[in-house]
This record gives structure tokens, sequence and C-alpha cells, in this order.
């Protein structure tokens, strides 16, 4: 079978370059790797760990680094052994650092003057030199806000010059599959000009903003169903546990709560005044439901924590940080997946990824629509009915 060559721009640690070489494989089987439809040519990124995990895992693609403003169009291709046209999908997700809520107290990024926004014109100028067969971008949600609707509106008018009718939609990651509530920006756009029908939700659960649940799809994975098989941890590294000032008041806060346990209004320690730190301080996972949005760059203090403690190496009960297996899982990754470099540097590259169902689903409802997927699994037409 002839493989479809992908382009893939700010692949970081390749959620969206996995989802795509695995479009077909089985619905939450992530050892499954599909058919190998579709085999990215050629990876890009500016950060040398990334590519280093990038090489670790796509051993026959070959790989750009640099700054994508200084890496000329035809030169991606070139290391792709591609010419104009004959992509079929250009994906990637810009730095989303500009966008994201967790830089809002700056106010270069509240004011939406933050020059990585380029980057998203960078984006576009490879759709406009590569012509692709159809696209993929991904985001942060905060890409659409009323802060960044100049950025955004530019974007979609840009794209929709050149003739690929841009779709957008905010897709929660938790609605297929994915044991994280982790809400994401995808914009789509075909070449030959048809819009693109995102693809149905297959789970449904509540949210923190949606209590609704759809019983005719499938429940949400929580995290402890994600952990199944992982080894418990009673004793845990010095890299893992949580100490320092509120170590004592970390590990008070039980499953499913945060800092507020410590307010007046709950049962914990009269400690903080209510709503005075972001919603992941001292978080906790809640064991019967999906993570919140694993962070990319968290501060000491910043969850999600899993919801049992450990014994330091000193004895004390602690709250503790996740491992990296159980960070693959709330990505939906495979096990096997290699992430490089320090446990902060793979907290990094995996908190800016694409989670892996998610994106298998955007692809493959795409790679459907485009006529190279015709008939889906009977596991997949049973999840997708």
């Amino acid at each position: 079978m002839e493989q479809l060559p992908v382009v893939s721009l700010f692949s970081g640690a390749g959620g969206l370059d996995l989802a795509a070489e695995r479009a077909d494989a089985e619905p939450l089987t992530p050892e499954d790797p599909g058919t190998g439809l579709l085999s990215v040519g050629v990876a890009t990124d500016y950060n040398m760990q990334a590519l280093d995990t990038l090489r670790a895992n796509f051993a026959s693609t070959a790989t750009v680094s640099g700054d994508i403003r200084e890496v000329s169009t035809e030169e991606i291709l070139a290391a792709g052994g591609l010419g104009v046209s004959e992509p079929v999908l250009v994906v990637g997700g810009p730095p989303c650092t500009p966008f994201s809520k967790s830089g809002f107290w700056l106010e270069e990024k509240r004011e939406s003057r933050d020059p990585n926004a380029s980057l998203l014109d960078e984006y576009v100028r490879v759709v406009r030199e590569s012509r692709p067969e159809a696209f993929i971008l991904e985001n942060v949600q905060g890409l659409t806000y009323r802060t960044h609707r100049e950025q955004f509106q530019r974007l979609l008018k840009s794209l929709g010059e050149l003739g690929y009718n841009p779709q957008w939609k905010v897709l929660l990651a938790a609605d297929y599959g994915v044991p994280q509530l982790r809400r994401r920006v995808f914009v789509v756009g075909r070449r030959d000009g048809v819009a693109f029908e995102f693809p149905e939700p297959t789970h449904s659960g509540w949210s923190e903003r949606d209590r609704r649940v759809d019983a005719t799809k499938l429940p949400y994975i929580t995290a402890e169903q994600a952990f199944e098989g992982l080894p418990r941890i009673l004793r845990a590294p010095d890299e893992l546990v949580v100490e320092g000032q509120y170590a004592e008041l970390a590990a008070e806060v039980p499953p499913g709560q945060n800092y507020l346990w410590h307010t007046s209004r709950y049962g914990g320690r009269d400690h903080f005044k209510w709503r005075s730190r972001y919603w992941t301080f001292l978080l906790r996972l809640d064991p019967n439901r999906p993570s919140s949005t694993l962070q990319a760059q968290p501060g000491p203090w910043v969850g999600p924590f899993h919801w049992e403690n450990v014994r330091s190496s000193s004895g004390e009960e602690r709250a503790r940080r996740l491992q990296v297996s159980e960070m693959l899982r709330l990505m939906s990754f495979p096990d096997d997946y290699e992430v490089l470099g320090s446990r902060v540097e793979v907290q990094r590259q995996l908190g800016n990824a694409v989670p892996l169902e998610l994106g298998k689903a955007v692809v493959r409802a795409l790679m459907g629509q485009l006529g190279y997927l015709k008939q889906p699994s009977l596991r997949q037409a049973a999840l997708f009915a």
C-alpha cells in the first residue's frame, strides 16, 4: 500500500504526527499502529528536545530544526522528498503561549501583542506554498477568545483566500475517549473547498461546564481507569514529592478538590481567601472523573496531583506529582512512547501535545471525507453509531 505523505509543523512531542499515522487504528487502542495509510514525511520544530523525541518514535521521518520564520517551505518539502501539492496533509499546532490563559497576567498577551502570534502566519505561508490536499491546525481554546479575535479572524481569512474554506470548532478531549477534560480548537480545511464536518463525540459525562450526560454514548474514561495496570507508589522519589511551603496543605486536600478546601467554606484549614488562586492550585485528581488539563509548565503548587499520598524520604505523608507513565495514559499515548528529557521537560512536551485519541478522531474524519478511508472497522462503527 502506498503511504500518503504528511508534513508536520511545530511538531513538539508528536501528538498530531502519531494521530496521523494511526488514524485508521482502532479507537481507544493506543498500541494499535493502524495500517500505515499516512506517513509523516517531515517534521519541524525549533526545540531540540522535542526533535529528539520525534526521532525516537518516528524512525523514517526527516526532521528540520530551526525557527520556522527562517525555514523556507522549499527546504521543508525537500527534506521529506516532496514537491508542491504532493502532501496530503499539513498538520501542526503553532506554539500556544500567546493565546493561553496561563499567560494572561502579561499585559502584552492580554492585549494580543505577543510576537509569537506571527507563527500563525508562518503556518498559512507553508500551506500556501506547499498546497496540501488538506490541513489541520490545532491550538488552545484561548485563540478563539475576544482578546485574540483579530489574529484568529486573520488566520481564517488568510486560509479562506487560499480556497481551503476553513472550518473550526473547540473540541473536548474527553468526548473522544481521552481521560482528560482538555479543550482545544481545531481548524480544518480542504483544497477543494468542501466544508469539513467535525466528528461526533463518542463519549459523554459531566465536565466543569456541562452536567448533561448523553446516555447513548460511552461514559467518560476516568483517571482511575486510565491508570489501570500501573504500579501504585507508596514511597516516591524526591522529584515527585510535593514539598515546601504548602506541602502539608496539599497532602490534606481530598481527591477532586483544590486549595478551596482550605478556605472558610470547606472542611480544611481556613488558610486561603475564596477564589484567590487559580483553579489548579493544589488540585488533586478525582479517580472517578477524567483529569483536568495536564499543564505544560506548572509551578510547584499547580496540579493535578495524584489522589493518593505517598511517604517522602523523611517519612512524611505528602501529595505527589504524576509519573511519566501516568501522563502518557492521560494523553492516551501508547505506554512505550518515548518522551526524552527530564521529568519537567517531559511534562512540558506532553502538556503541549495533542491527545492521541482526540487527534485520531479528527484525522480519521478528514480522511474519510476525502475518500481515503472507506469503511470503519466494526468496533469503530459501534463507537460512532
